[in-house]
């Protein structure tokens, strides 16, 4: 709510764009022309880019009010630190344009590019905006600015586009550039140095391009790898412009072959890593079980093989031999893919010395025991082992008896593909089996399609699992001797159950 008062002066954002003077607006030449007060960010040398922009509009009575910052480095002796030392400079810049306000006059801070996009203004109109009439003028970005003098789109269809602070750590940088389709790293000159080695690592340097001082006297572009980082100043900016390439596949150009398995969790986007998003992303090829490629965004150029749930040796040769021919390949797996899905069947495959030269790698995912465990709390919290039911790659007599044994071990127990339409009595002589070694009443989570849009997460006693419940959409974990269960919140019918295994253990 508004403290405005009547007759008071005008507060005016104004956006200048991205330095040169012919790309400001008509609106923001107006309101300069109209203000009384022009006011403008610098740094202790006094200069401002702000007001080299907009100098041929300045009148001789411009009252002028330079807002010199008092650090641009994070050294000083401020007992507040840098960010004191800010906050003590913007609260004393706008209790002097509140002055001018007050008075009656209209004022004009100038911002280079956006006002409210990284700019020095924001902080004046945080402090200002709710006590006097004020009007943001909006203008072109370095962002727009730095695409357009490159010449390429920043990101077309459905392409996700990241704005990212050079500031930020390195490995949180990595991890964005990893995850994002297009991107701009703003505020480089000393970040630069981080800034490239997480595009490295994030396997998007090649693609990255820099721009130094868009629109303006000394600009500059060309290949980020080929950059001088002694020659980077602030104002400029790393950009990954959009990854669509119209042409056709076979006449793109061809760089080393790869095999990436990708696991995407136990359910769509939510679940993806960053590091996995970015390798989807950046495929030529994606290969899969039709089901996990439907969680995948299709996106202009990749081409999807799906294929059935039962040929995971054939799929994986066939990424082999797209990654042998120079596609960079994505195996979309369920889950994790070195638990119980393709990560197997694709390195099995490798090993062959017809593919020795390929290079695989496997990227982790969210396991469905993971999963289940924290919707259900926190079941896996001590000891546990991991089990598949299906008898179909292994006996039933060898699943017995490592139920046994783990039974006996007083382990939790994560049992995958517990049941299908073809495979309906395993979980009733497991039920069987654990009875031998465990109380009727320990805690078995039932977890079905844990992420999915019919997630159902119970808690039930071992002795009364109910089999006809339980198909391959369904994990369960079955308690130790100490795995405790509580109910929170008000008691009564559909009060949330959690599940816990102590990470201590009797002596």
């Amino acid at each position: 709510m508004s403290t405005q008062t009547q007759g008071t002066g005008r507060l005016y954002g104004v956006g200048l764009g991205p330095g040169d003077p012919s790309l400001m607006t008509l609106r923001a030449v107006e309101v300069i022309a109209e203000a009384d007060v022009v006011a403008y960010h610098c740094a202790r040398h006094g200069r401002s880019i702000a007001r080299s922009i907009v100098a041929k509009h300045l009148r001789s009575d411009h009252v002028e009010e330079r807002l010199m910052y008092p650090v641009t480095t994070e050294t000083t002796d401020h007992p507040g630190g840098y960010r004191g030392a800010l906050d003590d400079f913007y609260e004393e810049a706008a209790a002097r344009l509140a002055a001018h306000l007050d008075a009656g006059r209209t004022v004009a801070v100038l911002a280079e590019g956006d006002p409210l996009f990284y700019g020095s203004y924001q902080h004046m109109h945080k402090r200002l905006a709710h006590r006097y009439p004020t009007e943001v003028i909006p203008g072109i970005t370095s962002v727009s600015a730095a695409a357009a003098r490159l010449g390429e789109p920043l990101c077309e269809a459905e392409e996700v586009l990241t704005i990212i602070p050079g500031t930020l750590p390195e490995e949180e940088l990595t991890a964005r550039l990893a995850a994002t389709d297009s991107a701009v790293v703003m505020k480089l000159g000393r970040t630069f140095p981080a800034v490239r080695r997480a595009l490295r690592r994030a396997g998007r340097l090649d693609d990255a391009r820099y721009v130094e001082r868009a629109t303006m006297e000394g600009e500059r572009t060309e290949r980020l790898a080929d950059v001088d980082p002694e020659t980077v100043p602030y104002f400029s900016v790393a950009v990954l412009p959009s990854r669509i390439d119209q042409r056709p596949p076979e006449d793109r150009p061809r760089g080393e072959g790869e095999v990436v398995v990708v696991g995407t969790g136990p359910a769509g986007p939510l679940w993806l890593t960053p590091e996995s998003r970015g390798a989807l992303a950046s495929a030529d090829d994606l290969v899969g079980y039709t089901t996990y490629l439907d969680r995948v965004p299709v996106r202009p150029g990749q081409r999807r093989h799906g294929s059935d749930n039962k040929v995971e040796a054939e799929r994986a040769e066939f990424a082999l031999d797209l990654a042998r021919r120079g596609r960079r390949v994505a195996v979309v797996s369920g889950g994790d893919p070195g638990v119980f899905a393709m990560a197997t069947a694709v390195l099995e495959a490798a090993s062959q010395e017809a593919y020795a030269d390929v290079p695989v790698r496997v990227l982790p995912g969210v396991t469905a025991a993971n999963a289940a465990a924290a919707r259900a709390g926190a079941p896996l919290g001590h000891d546990y082992a991991t089990i598949s039911l299906s008898d179909r790659l292994k006996p039933w007599e060898v699943i017995a008896g490592r139920l046994r044994a783990a039974a006996d071990a007083d382990l939790v127990l994560a049992l995958y593909n517990p049941g299908s339409r073809s495979r309906t009595w395993q979980v009733a002589k497991a039920r069987e089996l654990l009875l031998e070694h465990r109380a009727p009443d320990t805690p078995v989570v039932v977890a079905r399609d844990v992420g999915g849009p019919e997630e159902s997460v119970t808690i039930v006693r071992l002795v009364d699992l109910d089999p006809a419940v339980v198909d391959m959409r369904t994990l369960l974990l079955v308690g130790s001797s100490q795995t405790r269960t509580a109910t929170r919140g008000p008691a009564g019918p559909g009060a949330p159950r959690i599940a816990w295994t102590p990470r201590t253990y009797p002596g």
